[in-house]
């Protein structure tokens, strides 16, 4: 290497201990090639090392400062449980942050002068100032809200096939303050949350009701608003119900607080998944955490899915059956019904939305046409007004 400030570098890097697993990254890695690289290779480094940069949305220094504060180490596991760090992690944890901010300040003129060519021949990418040992250390003050690991940049996740919690890249960003009506109903989700987050008694919450009427929508916004008070939501289909264990135990002991959210939920009254959702709801040491709350959305009140065959079957304590499955809601501590809207409702949404998009039309035939449209759709609700608005849109 001709610039010796880059060789310094990576001989220094190699040394990460406290944030190894931040110097494993693929970013750290492509950087460790093109300084082993040597001829036309190191240009080839070089470009795979951008493209990294690029897939990280372009911005160097910052995507170095994700991939610190994402990092789960035993330095921020120690605040995060309150305690004391032994003095030589806590030096060596400081020396790797200035180190990590040396790298992020790294630009593409300082590889054209290793490489000896003129800087306009490379890609080139985005350069921002980042003084990571600052910006850690509030992390660390604040870690009850901001988090560690993989829960400290993503709100929302979601349990993969191969059993690992994994960010939901394409979030939903929905604002609480953008819904229209259902504000009662809002608030009691809302207001248990701020107990939750408080650190008061919270509820399980099941949201029920006719489709279309913002259940779902209603969760998530309540997570998005409380993201920054230390709030995460992973959401599990109802047949990954089976790994609810699993869950809360990588969650226990974390000092962020989490939904556990299960969208349109019902169950067959043979359903092997029922039992594991019972035992959560009843506070089951093995499938619940004391940080994590449960809300579920449905539209049926009962959530099991009952015959009439199942009132006449041939089980000896039939009523004993029947009571236990139909009151699986009734271990929710919190029920909040979003009922059809009827037409004043309906129609107050669509004014609504009709003017949060400037929509010029008279509302005469505004009216009109909802209705219609409503009428072909085959009822009216929350889902229909806004299909009807992006219609005109």
């Amino acid at each position: 290497m001709k610039n010796g400030k880059l060789k310094q570098l990576y001989e220094k890097l190699c040394l990460v201990s406290v944030f190894i697993g931040v110097w494993e990254k693929p970013l750290f890695q492509t950087f460790a090639a093109y300084c082993e690289a040597e001829g036309t290779e190191k240009k080839r480094a070089y470009a795979r090392f951008v493209a990294e940069i690029y897939v990280g949305g372009g911005a160097f220094a910052r995507l170095v400062e994700t991939l610190v504060f994402e990092d789960e180490n035993v330095y921020i596991k120690a605040a995060a449980d309150e305690k004391e760090c032994p003095a030589c992690i806590v030096e060596t944890a400081k020396k790797e942050l200035e180190l990590f901010s040396e790298f992020a300040s790294l630009t593409r003129a300082d590889f054209a002068s290793d490489m000896e060519i003129p800087e306009g021949e490379l890609p080139d990418f985005e350069v921002v100032n980042a003084y990571l040992p600052t910006s850690y250390e509030k992390r660390l003050q604040n870690v009850g809200k901001v988090g560690y690991g993989v829960f400290s940049t993503r709100g929302m996740f979601r349990l993969s096939d191969e059993q690992k919690i994994e960010p939901i890249l394409s979030a939903d960003k929905t604002e609480i303050e953008k819904f229209i009506g259902y504000e009662a109903e809002r608030e009691k989700v809302m207001q248990n949350t701020r107990a939750f987050v408080a650190g008061r008694p919270a509820a399980n919450v099941l949201l029920y009701g006719d489709a279309g009427t913002g259940k779902s929508s209603t969760v998530k916004a309540v997570a998005n608003a409380f993201f920054s008070e230390g709030v995460r939501l992973i959401e599990l289909r109802k047949d990954q119900l089976s790994f609810l264990p699993y869950v809360m135990g990588k969650i226990a002991g974390n000092p962020l607080k989490f939904i556990i959210f299960i969208d349109d939920l019902s169950f067959n009254r043979s359903d092997d998944h029922f039992s594991m959702l019972k035992a959560a709801l009843e506070g089951s040491a093995s499938a619940k955490a004391d940080n994590a709350v449960i809300y579920a959305t449905s539209n049926r009140r009962h959530i099991i899915k009952e015959s009439f065959s199942d009132r006449d079957g041939d089980d000896v304590h039939r009523n004993d059956t029947l009571q236990e499955t139909l009151s699986l809601s009734e271990r929710f501590g919190l029920t909040v019904l979003f009922a059809k809207p009827d037409k004043k409702l309906y129609l107050e949404i669509v004014e609504r939305l009709a003017e949060r998009y400037t929509i010029e039309i008279s509302k005469a035939e505004l009216f009109e046409r909802a209705e219609a449209f409503a009428l072909k759709k085959g009822s009216r609700s929350a889902r229909c007004a806004e299909q009807f608005i992006e219609s005109l849109l």
